[in-house]
């Protein structure tokens, strides 16, 4: 088992999505005093998961995070070894991601500010981190990068290849910089004007079906999975670890994301090991 943990908008997410896409069973927000409950229920199931990944963090409102190398201690003694990564980031880097996705640190409800919920949670985590058999720092790390550092020093059991992450995102906001490949979806018919299907993503089913029949997306498709058929396995003969293929369009909510969930399901079907989607708008 690993337990994913460490502060908010450093990367957990993206780690616990990393060890889902590669075998482990997954659950996030688990409460840490539930942990060895959690533990005894899976060895009484038949077909025990080899290996789990559980995220534990500030979220567990009730919980007393010092007590967990108590809990530890006792799934342990169940049979399972247990590590534990921590994961965190400089106090401006966190602040620059919280504003660029928008979204509220789970302390918020607490009546704080961004840099005094970020303080707060580096003090509740502290056990944390000094349990921890490593200390993660994602500052300077994408997200391609992130997956893969996970994936080669932290995955129990896997190999390392060329990686492949299929990312979308608004054009109004820039191209991804880490980009290798850069795919432009605004030529395509925009589910946006259509009133039922703007509030959905292009992970929605109806979003999915409506491009799915237009004549246009399936060719563009076509031609673009034929491109990266032929190009993408004479870099997984090169020295490189990972590629990155970006899809754009206007708001990066339904074409882009479309396109990347599609390729992304392609190549899987290819045989690829390693094959990542983040929407840059959405996650």
């Amino acid at each position: 088992m690993v337990i994913v943990s460490g502060l908010s908008g450093s990367g957990k997410s993206v780690a616990l999505k990393t060890f889902e896409d590669l075998d482990y069973y997954c659950v996030d927000n688990l409460p840490v005093e539930l942990l060895p409950d959690f533990v005894r229920r899976l060895l009484r199931d038949d077909g025990l998961p080899e290996r789990l990944a559980v995220g534990i963090d500030v979220r567990s409102r009730h919980g007393d995070l010092s007590r967990l190398a108590e809990w530890r201690k006792a799934a342990h003694d169940l049979g399972m070894d247990v590590r534990l990564l921590y994961f965190e980031a400089e106090d401006e880097v966190l602040l620059r991601r919280y504003a660029d996705t928008r979204r509220r640190h789970p302390l918020s409800r607490l009546g704080l500010s961004l840099p005094q919920a970020i303080a707060r949670e580096r003090e509740m985590t502290r056990p944390l981190r000094e349990e921890a058999d490593a200390v993660i720092d994602t500052s300077t790390l994408n997200v391609h990068q992130l997956r893969r550092l996970v994936t080669t020093e932290h995955a129990l059991g896997q190999s390392p290849g060329l990686s492949l992450l299929f990312e979308s995102f608004a054009y109004r906001r820039g191209v991804p910089v880490e980009a290798d490949f850069v795919f432009d979806a605004r030529v395509l018919p925009n589910p946006h004007w259509e009133p039922d299907l703007r509030p959905l993503t292009g992970r929605d089913a109806r979003v999915r079906e409506y491009l799915d029949a237009q004549p246009e997306v399936a060719t563009y498709v076509r031609q673009v999975a034929g491109f990266l058929d032929t190009w993408l396995p004479r870099l997984r003969n090169d020295t490189r670890a990972y590629v990155t293929v970006a899809f754009g369009c206007t708001g990066g909510k339904h074409r882009s994301v479309y396109l990347a969930e599609r390729l992304a399901a392609h190549f899987r079907q290819q045989g690829w090991d390693e094959v990542a989607t983040y929407h840059r708008e959405q996650d």
